[in-house]
């Protein structure tokens, strides 16, 4: 019998500690490029089970919470999508050079196989939560897809696209447990959402300067007092509607208790408005949020105060 080469036994178990030493690094770039930070988007499909008061009801708990996993599971897989097709508009970005696709850390083979199984457990568990809860699940995938490849190189349907990604997470929440939910509620959400897109566009404008439009072509229809006065008029809007809402929707109590929650909004906008213009943030509001403790106490408190006024006021 021939000898077996110790050298190709050696090379063989140096390939195979290197690849179980490089699995720990591929999964933390695969979850850096799912974007857990972003799942704090998907809290909205809360709103519904507590404005509908619904905190004590176990099934319509359970059942919210699985759509907010599910949502987690959508959204990193449209933006595994994403930075595939973005990845070398990335690379030119100070910032989203670092991702690991764009970086060359999470092979492309790899992010569209994870993208398609995260896809395909998450419209499993859609079509286990039913029909309308799957159409609504469906449309948000359609609008997110649509946005990776069409919508976010139209001006102005760009920001009101990523908008409604929002509102579809909270008309999500409430077909989940079969609640109407006011239509107040859309609405403040769609001007919020405009709120902090346009805000993030403004950031990328003033961030990338004269290399905007290499990195994202519809900077290049944008300006800074464009967007400047569109967010003036999102956040009017926005504060007015929500006044309203206060004291208008039908399944709030009827003494205007919800009215002492307006001034959390105020503060909340002129705080990120200050941000924003002042210290050149806004271009993850996400993170903006988590690492501004008065932008962090102002939405606790509004939520806190919520709660307390939806269920000891009656």
């Amino acid at each position: 019998m021939p000898e077996r080469d110790p050298s190709v036994t050696t090379t063989h178990s140096a390939s195979r500690e290197d690849r179980v030493r490089g699995f720990p690094a591929l999964a933390r770039a695969l979850l850096l490029s799912m974007r857990p930070k972003q799942w704090s988007k998907n809290v909205l499909l809360f709103l519904a089970l507590v404005f509908a008061r619904s905190l004590a009801d176990p099934h319509a708990v359970a059942r919210s919470a699985l759509a907010f996993v599910d949502f987690c599971l959508l959204a990193s897989a449209t933006y595994l999508v994403n930075d595939l097709v973005d990845v070398e508009q990335d690379r030119l970005h100070p910032t989203k050079r670092k991702r690991p696709i764009a970086s060359g850390q999470l092979p492309r083979k790899i992010a569209a196989g994870s993208a398609a199984v995260l896809l395909a457990v998450a419209l499993g568990i859609a079509i286990a939560l039913g029909a309308a809860y799957s159409a609504s699940a469906v449309l948000y995938l359609l609008m997110t897809f649509s946005y990776s490849l069409w919508l976010k190189h139209m001006v102005i349907i760009d920001v009101l696209a990523v908008s409604a990604g929002f509102v579809l997470r909270a008309a999500a929440g409430a077909i989940v447990i079969s609640v109407p939910i006011s239509p107040w509620l859309y609405v403040c959400t769609l001007l919020g959402a405009l709120f902090l897109a346009i805000g993030k566009r403004r950031h990328e404008l003033l961030l990338l300067q004269t290399s905007a439009v290499n990195h994202r072509r519809i900077l290049e229809e944008y300006s800074l007092p464009l967007l400047d006065q569109m967010i003036s008029v999102v956040t009017s809007a926005a504060v007015i509607a929500y006044s309203l809402y206060t004291f208008s929707a039908e399944n709030l109590p009827r003494n205007g208790a919800m009215m002492l929650t307006i001034p959390f909004l105020v503060y909340g906008i002129f705080r990120y408005l200050y941000l924003v213009h002042v210290r050149g943030d806004g271009g993850a509001p996400e993170d903006l949020l988590l690492a501004d403790r008065h932008l962090l106490a102002t939405v606790l408190g509004w939520g806190v105060t919520c709660m307390l006024i939806l269920y000891l006021v009656h």
